[in-house]
């Protein structure tokens, strides 16, 4: 066996690890839904030890407190898929390694738990970088098309993590 990532993943991953290599920039990831694909897909490459900080994988509400320090307030607020939550995720990744830009990933990747104004493969982004003013972070919603079914969106939006963690 190759590889465990799938390949266009993988392909993404190789050209982040890359750029971020000849960038010199160290990168972190938060992941709730992604549960760990784009660290996985980082980490496959070798190399990769010298750009990859750290991976959170945050799953639950109680995680994303304790290891990013999301609060209560914002989570009970907005709800753990929010472009409040994804800023919290990235802003404590950025704060709790060493990494000079830190991802975060929080969405519905069904088949349940959506709704009417969060239906299933809606996916929040953020990116923090170090040294930058807080208050810039770069935070937003996509809406994955579903046919493909869980495993489609969370492909989707580690793809579109990834690409976050471009220099």
């Amino acid at each position: 066996m190759e590889s465990l990532v799938h390949p266009e993943l993988l392909a993404k991953a190789r050209e982040i690890v890359a750029a971020n290599l000849a960038a010199g920039r160290r990168v972190a990831v938060a992941e709730s839904c992604t549960g760990g694909l784009v660290s996985a897909a980082l980490t496959e490459l070798p190399g990769s030890s010298a750009m990859f900080e750290a991976g959170y994988v945050t799953y639950a509400n109680e995680a994303k407190m304790a290891a990013l320090g999301v609060s209560h307030d914002v989570l009970d607020t907005f709800g753990a898929v929010s472009v409040a939550t994804g800023w919290a995720m990235a802003k404590g990744a950025l704060e709790r390694s060493g990494a000079d830009v830190a991802v975060a990933i929080t969405g519905i990747a069904g088949p349940g738990g959506g709704s009417p104004s969060k239906p299933v493969g809606t996916v929040v982004f953020a990116r923090a970088i170090r040294g930058e003013d807080p208050d810039q972070i770069i935070a937003d919603t996509k809406l994955f098309d579903a046919n493909g079914g869980r495993a489609g969106i969370r492909l989707q939006a580690a793809l579109c993590a990834l690409e976050l963690l471009a220099p």
